[in-house]
């Protein structure tokens, strides 16, 4: 009895919160070929690893057995700031969208990624979390024009994200690169 006594105001707050947890809706079809390849990252809530990020480019490739290869670079604290390179792996959760994964960056532990927005052309995304507690403005360009940006904010705004969190990313690239 004494263990029901402990458990069940434990129970009732892991409902209560999880009632209470945002929902994020995510695209409704992602298609993972034409999602491949680099995208640059324009704004995020950075993690503690992205803090100082400068010319962040995360790029995916999707292996023979379903999962994503993913190579994330970025120089640290500055333009020619050291060089910093991790390779998390991505697993599509919902394969009827795409647009549910995780993103493994040390095994056995995976995190939530959600394709929340998905331009027509595949030029533009947005990356978030049920949590709220980090998202990812990426583009195939290394910028996008600021009305354009704007929109994005708003939008992440109206889905219940703190915009005073998001940052924009330094991306500053030798045209001849690009």
């Amino acid at each position: 009895m004494k263990y029901m006594q402990l458990i069940y105001p434990m129970l009732c707050m892991v409902i209560i919160m999880c009632a209470t947890a945002p929902t994020l809706t995510t695209v409704s079809q992602v298609d993972l070929n034409r999602f491949m390849g680099p995208w640059y990252v324009i704004a995020n809530i950075p993690t503690f690893v992205e803090k100082g990020a400068h010319n962040a480019v995360e790029t995916y490739k999707l292996d023979p057995d379903g999962t994503i290869a993913t190579t994330f670079t970025f120089h640290k604290n500055g333009f020619d700031g050291p060089l910093k390179t991790y390779n998390p792996r991505g697993f599509v959760r919902d394969t009827k969208s795409n647009a549910v994964w995780d993103m493994q960056f040390i095994w056995p532990f995976k995190s939530e990624y959600l394709i929340i927005y998905l331009n027509e052309d595949y030029t533009r995304t947005i990356i978030g979390r049920s949590k709220l507690d980090y998202v990812w403005i990426m583009a195939k360009t290394p910028s996008i024009p600021d009305a354009d940006y704007q929109v994005l904010i708003k939008q992440l705004g109206d889905i219940g994200y703190d915009i005073n969190k998001i940052q924009k990313v330094p991306q500053k690239w030798d045209s001849r690169k690009e």
